[in-house]
């Protein structure tokens, strides 16, 4: 079959945001951490000095929601994740129905960290598995909104049967999905939209998750009055928002001490420079709380430089951190937001468009990685920042195509 790929991708940032910044970025965001929190919606907690006021973007039915997730079973195939679903709500897509093969178009807010550049990958590892797939074409938005908003524009112009959408922002890129829409059967995945016009919207459970579980690991190791250092990202990014929501609900109902929160911009030396402050400031840190794991290895340095035990730790799924963890026997958990996720949007479109049933939000699992199944996850053959939860395993030309060996 003649087969085409179309793909219009930027250069790749060097900025190693983790999959954290993978998430939305709403115009509303704040400049500054001193400004980045509002009253919460519906609060849970009282503000503490050190963890300060609630973000205005937590939401109580939401964190619950999420954390009943992490106890509920997925359904679908025990050994694809990507395809399972959390308590879902079916919507009948027969009015989409029609013969291949297909013409799938994707627009991506951008490449421009880690976590996308092995999603992107496995993406089109998926899309190579399905002769059904005559063209795909992919168009990236560079982290800018109005060239996403054409894109999309550009795309449904060029006669797509499905249109999948990975948002730069929310709000601003509400009206571009909901234009296309009438258009062409829109599937959203890993950062939402301000509509429920596309027919199914993809993601793993949450931010909310993500921080719980760390906050709770570290409530769980450290000792009753142990210092915490919380290190986040950016302020005004609504998953890393929520994470930090999740970990402050946590920590202020326990007895430990948040004696720093702090904002890292991803930047390892950056990191490691807070680290090194707060060991000299405090004398001892017993545990350390992350948003997003992609500097994690630079705080177990700043430890290591200082001659003083790693306490415990919350990172992420890349092998720098994995290997880390074990090689130094450290006391640590690894939240994820599985990188697994850009496989299900290519198996949604497909679905959709041969008049199978979706979820109409398609909650995938997402696990965490303990002591317990380290092992498992870890992958010395792969580079230190590919993400463990690729789902890329047994996709064609792995571990190459992601650059291993």
């Amino acid at each position: 079959m003649n087969r085409s790929i179309t793909v219009l991708v930027a250069g790749v940032s060097a900025m190693l945001l983790a999959a954290g910044c993978a998430s939305d970025k709403p115009v509303t965001s704040s400049a500054a951490p001193d400004t980045s929190a509002a009253a919460p919606s519906t609060g849970t907690a009282a503000a503490s000095p050190n963890t300060g006021e609630q973000s205005k973007f937590f939401v109580q039915a939401d964190y619950d929601a999420q954390l009943a997730m992490r106890t509920q079973s997925a359904e679908g195939p025990a050994d694809k994740p990507w395809e399972q679903a959390i308590a879902p709500e079916m919507v009948d897509t027969a009015k989409y129905k029609k013969d291949g093969p297909y013409n799938l178009c994707f627009s991506n807010a951008a490449v421009n960290n880690p976590w996308r550049q092995v999603g992107w990958k496995t993406m089109q590892a998926e899309v190579a598995l399905h002769k059904e797939i005559k063209q795909f074409t992919a168009l990236d938005a560079e982290g800018k909104d109005d060239k996403q908003i054409s894109d999309i524009a550009e795309l449904v112009g060029k006669g797509c049967d499905a249109l999948i959408v990975s948002p730069n922002t929310t709000a601003t890129l509400t009206p571009a999905v909901t234009g296309a829409c009438p258009e062409v059967p829109v599937i959203v995945f890993d950062r939402g939209v301000e509509t429920d016009c596309p027919v199914t919207f993809i993601n793993p459970i949450g931010g909310y998750a993500f921080g719980a579980d760390g906050a709770e690991f570290l409530v769980e190791k450290v000792p009753a009055g142990g210092k915490v250092l919380a290190l986040r990202i950016l302020p005004g990014v609504d998953v890393l928002e929520t994470r930090w929501s999740a970990a402050k609900v946590t920590f202020d109902k326990s007895q430990l001490d948040v004696v720093g929160v702090e904002f890292t911009d991803g930047d390892a030396a950056k990191t490691k420079s807070i680290v090194s402050d707060y060991i000299q400031r405090h004398g001892k840190i017993d545990g350390v709380w992350m948003d997003a794991g992609a500097t994690a290895v630079a705080a177990v340095e700043a430890f290591e430089d200082a001659g003083v035990p790693v306490p415990a730790i919350v990172g992420e799924d890349q092998q720098d951190f994995l290997q880390k963890w074990k090689s130094g026997g450290l006391t640590a958990i690894a939240p994820t937001y599985p990188t697994y996720q850009w496989r299900t949007p290519i198996i949604a479109a497909l679905k959709i468009l041969k008049g199978e049933e979706v979820p109409k939000t398609w909650k995938l699992p997402q696990p965490k990685i303990t002591s317990e199944n380290l092992d498992s996850y870890l992958q010395p053959n792969m580079p230190p920042l590919h993400y463990a939860l690729c789902g890329c395993e047994k996709l064609p030309d792995f571990p190459a195509n992601w650059g291993g060996k």
